[in-house]
């Protein structure tokens, strides 16, 4: 199939979600910009600060589309590029985009309260410490599985061939690996994540207690990036990925307890405009690509190889992708951190629905790239490899995929867009390592304050809640892989994402609302959620004795569980009950 048509037919129903859908869902919560929102009622420069449209949106888009709408794709495409393109289009219109809107809009009415919080108005204290304590589990599972990714990723290199490169004829540092001439692009990277972590702060006070214009700020910050690169270039950093992982550990358990504007709003702002010129590049690229002749190389439909390699579609492709269709870690950044910066309510529809549309648009483009712009064989080879000792990359692959599309469509040499890539994400792994290890600290905070009713100090310590976090997020990298962590983190994301749509349901229903456009998606995503957990325990994690994922995988279904039967208990109380019912029928 041409590349083109994937992509246009995914603009145009994109543009329908978003004009129509989203602003009906608007109407369901009454956005109203005379209410005050908790960034400024509860103004402190710490949590609580208010920011401009843009800036928000930034740390939003920037933390949701880190790397999961990219790597889950790219992992997924073994299933064939059709019924990826359909999940991610479909799933990120109708359930995904509702989903963060609805997280962002509820944590907005309750004073900036998190998704855990807000759940525990819903299915009372023992549903709020279930929900808490298999939230954390999560981020444990998310920050562990990007450590170890993007350990490797920083890493990598690649041959001069698979870069259409003859030796010496390049600007690249290389290195002779294996008795081949490779390329250190992972250096690349890792010089301009460090160069932009250094200078982040001052890009901070310039915009956040200088008040700089944003477009000028924007200028600078397009400038750092170009300085970053170069930088990179000619002087690309090699660390080992052990010492990588201890390395950006530190960083986290930093950034976690520093005041927003300092670390966490200006390294998102930076790393955004990679982001947007890598959808705009991928964009241009398709279409020139498409003009072209250029068509996907992998297969539409390939279930055999892919229920092999991952397990049956069903739900096995409902989790691999676990974000750029829907993600539960966005209930979290929408309403741990991005809702303590919103301004007005209305920002709340393009921040939350639009990020999530373009999020989306993002995966889509990732399918293009990865099933057009390099060879299906490559792909197995870099994403599925079976050399002893060889690491999963697709990071890697995404980063080929990109330089051949850019090459095919534009006439960019493919080391030049491959470069782009792994920069594209790699500072967007780390941006969503730091925003989620800040999560996972509030979420201890507010987790001890539930037990105790006067915890003690040390328990509010940021110091203790941001070191236990790093701790088990350092530890489960150690110790597992990522393609075995992968799976159980997506099948807890979309958990969590379930979970969070039950508590909107529930709020909706409260505050007489109608609820039905969540309750439906999260029934579909508790089925899938449930059935990849019991599988993986069963089929995977049990016969090869992995007793750390083992434990994990029995944690989250006793959790989740838990918080179903008590949300099940809510819901069917009489008044909820016949809400539903009369919902249902036609007025």
């Amino acid at each position: 199939m041409n590349i083109s048509f994937l992509l246009i037919s995914a603009v145009i129903l994109f543009y329908a979600g978003y004009r129509f859908y989203s602003a009906y869902l608007a109407k369901v919560w009454g956005e109203d910009n005379a209410r005050t929102t908790p960034a400024v009622a509860l103004k402190d420069d710490v949590d609580y600060a208010p920011a401009k449209k843009g800036i928000v949106f930034s740390h939003y888009f920037a933390s949701i589309a880190g790397a999961g709408p990219i790597i889950g794709p790219t992992v997924a495409l073994i299933y064939g590029y059709a019924p990826v393109w359909l999940w991610v289009v479909l799933g990120g219109i109708f359930i995904g985009a509702v989903h963060d809107y609805s997280a962002l809009f509820i944590s907005l009415q309750e004073k900036g309260k998190s998704i855990a919080q807000i759940s525990s108005s819903a299915m009372g204290r023992i549903g709020y410490v279930l929900f808490i304590t298999f939230t954390f589990t999560m981020i444990v599972l998310v920050t562990g599985a990007f450590l170890g990714l993007t350990a490797t990723a920083l890493t990598s290199v690649v041959s001069l061939i698979d870069l259409n490169i003859e030796g010496g004829s390049s600007i690249l540092y290389t290195v002779v690996k294996d008795g081949k001439e490779v390329a250190q692009i992972g250096g690349i990277a890792s010089t301009s994540v460090i160069i932009i972590t250094l200078f982040a702060p001052l890009i901070g006070y310039l915009i956040y207690r200088r008040n700089m214009n944003l477009y000028y700020g924007s200028l600078l910050s397009i400038i750092l990036l170009a300085f970053s690169v170069i930088a990179g270039i000619y002087f690309p950093v090699s660390i080992e990925p052990n010492l990588w992982m201890v390395i950006i550990s530190v960083y986290c358990f930093i950034a976690a307890g520093a005041p927003v504007w300092l670390l966490l709003q200006p390294r998102d702002f930076i790393n955004s405009f990679l982001l947007y010129f890598g959808i705009f590049f991928l964009i241009i690229g398709a279409i020139a690509g498409g003009l072209a002749g250029s068509q996907i190389n992998a297969p539409a439909f390939n279930m055999a190889e892919g229920s092999a390699k991952l397990g049956m579609l069903w739900p096995f492709l409902f989790i691999t992708i676990a974000c750029g269709a829907i993600s539960g870690f966005h209930s979290l950044i929408g309403s741990g951190t991005v809702s303590k910066q919103v301004s007005c309510e209305s920002d709340a529809r393009p921040i939350a629905y639009g990020g999530m549309i373009i999020e989306s648009l993002l995966a889509v483009t990732v399918i293009i790239a990865v099933g057009g712009g390099m060879s299906y064989s490559n792909y197995i080879d870099t994403v599925f490899p079976t050399a002893q000792g060889a690491r999963s990359n697709p990071i890697l692959a995404f980063s080929l995929g990109m330089g051949g599309l850019l090459n095919k469509g534009l006439g960019i040499p493919m080391a030049y867009g491959a470069i782009f890539g792994i920069l594209m994400l790699e500072g967007f792994v780390i941006t969503t390592l730091d925003t989620a290890v800040r999560l996972s600290r509030l979420l201890l905070e507010e987790f001890w304050s539930t037990i105790f009713e006067k915890p003690p100090a040390f328990l509010r310590s940021y110091y203790f809640n941001a070191g236990v976090s790093v701790a088990a997020m350092l530890y489960l990298a150690y110790t597992s892989k990522f393609l075995s962590i992968w799976p159980i983190f997506g099948a807890a994301n979309q958990l969590l994402a379930a979970l969070g749509l039950i508590a909107v349901t529930a709020w909706l229903i409260k505050n007489n609302k109608p609820a039905l456009f969540t309750f439906f998606p999260a029934l579909f995503m508790v089925a899938t959620t449930l059935i990849a957990l019991y599988s993986l325990l069963t089929e995977k994690y049990i016969p090869t004795k992995n007793i750390t994922l083992m434990a994990t995988d029995i944690i989250l279904i006793i959790l989740s569980i838990g918080v179903i039967l008590l949300s099940i208990k809510k819901l069917m109380r009489p008044s909820i009950a016949s809400s539903l019912k009369s919902e249902k029928e036609p007025s």
